[in-house]
């Protein structure tokens, strides 16, 4: 199976910069797709809205009600089209396939929705091949891997949302343990969006303090089983969720939201999105979630942290659970 070329950090400025710089293509119109295009719109990001889905008729019902709520937020051209309508936009959310079930893992959803990524990836590539396409569909670090493979896109170029919804809700513990705002805690939790994902305890932090040092300071207990409890949580939150109401999509939309703001706005910000991952943590040739760079070239560079040797080779092996899915899928076929 051919790998995804890997290109030397940072990556060259190119003519994207120049077209349409707020064009927004969203493929799939499902749950996470429309929840993300609705909040699309209320944020006045975009200048256009180009909704694509197999069903046609579900894409428009989508793009009217999404209209009528332009009124209420910044003017917003929403329309619906075909993958050749996707053509200069500068970003491409790929939010297609079939829901996680409950009691299903993300990584069986593999096959499925690979299988259906195989027709969609493609045809955005050939598009809009100087676009960036962000990777929503589970399981989410494989898809992105494939996405790559059959775009033939750059490093960087082609992202997932990786942990950054993970990330957020691991925060959000940490800070009713603690009782603060949850944007003054910050923990990341990195590798796999799933169940290998590694919680990183050593280099948390509240406003700058070592978390550890807070809770000694504040009297707050943060004993090894609390340290569990908060990753298991985080964890199984979407389980959780999925067993309650079927879906999750509120989140997500607002985590692919904060993506594709830093990419329009070219914001240099950090975020923990999953990319091709090459040397680094011992680990290559891979898709999983790290803290990133991202700004108008998608992922401009990772950003190494300190992890200590238990979270290093919990990543190792969170990436060679990954791998090995991979290598259980039929090759992407070269094209010459």
């Amino acid at each position: 199976m051919a790998s995804p070329a890997a290109d030397p950090d940072p990556p060259a400025a190119d003519s994207s910069r120049a077209a349409h710089p707020s064009r927004v293509a969203v493929v799939g119109t499902g749950n996470v797709g429309s929840t993300f295009a609705f909040a699309l719109v209320l944020s006045g990001l975009a200048s256009e809205i180009v909704l694509v889905d197999a069903d046609a008729r579900r894409a428009e019902g989508e793009a009217m009600d999404l209209t009528h709520a332009v009124p209420f937020a910044r003017p917003t051209h929403v329309r619906t089209g075909g993958y050749a309508d996707i053509a200069g936009a500068a970003v491409t959310v790929i939010s297609a396939g079939v829901a996680q079930r409950p009691g299903e893992s993300r990584l069986e959803l593999v096959r499925r929705n690979d299988a259906i990524f195989a027709s969609i990836v493609p045809e955005v590539a050939a598009a809009n091949p100087g676009g960036i396409i962000v990777v929503a569909t589970n399981p989410v670090d494989i898809l992105t891997y494939r996405t790559i493979q059959r775009s033939g896109l750059r490093r960087g170029r082609v992202l997932g949302s990786g942990t950054i919804l993970d990330t957020a809700r691991f925060r959000a513990r940490l800070a009713e343990r603690l009782g603060l705002d949850a944007r003054s805690v910050h923990a990341y939790i990195i590798g796999e969006h799933g169940d290998s994902e590694v919680p990183v305890w050593s280099s948390a932090n509240v406003g700058g303090m070592p978390l550890v040092e807070y809770c000694a300071v504040h009297g707050i207990d943060m004993s090894a089983a609390e340290r569990v409890a908060a990753f298991e949580g985080t964890r199984d939150a979407a389980a959780d969720i999925i067993a309650r109401k079927g879906a999750t999509y509120y989140a997500v939309a607002a985590g692919l939201m904060r993506i594709v703001e830093a990419i329009l706005r070219d914001q240099q910000t950090i975020l923990p999105v999953s990319s091709l991952v090459d040397d680094h943590y011992g680990i290559s040739d891979v898709c999983l979630s790290l803290p990133s760079v991202v700004g108008r070239n998608g992922v401009e560079r990772l950003v190494p942290i300190g992890l200590s040797s238990d979270e290093a080779e919990a990543l190792r092996r969170s990436a060679g659970i990954l791998r090995a899915t991979i290598a259980e899928l039929d090759p992407v076929p070269t094209t010459s």
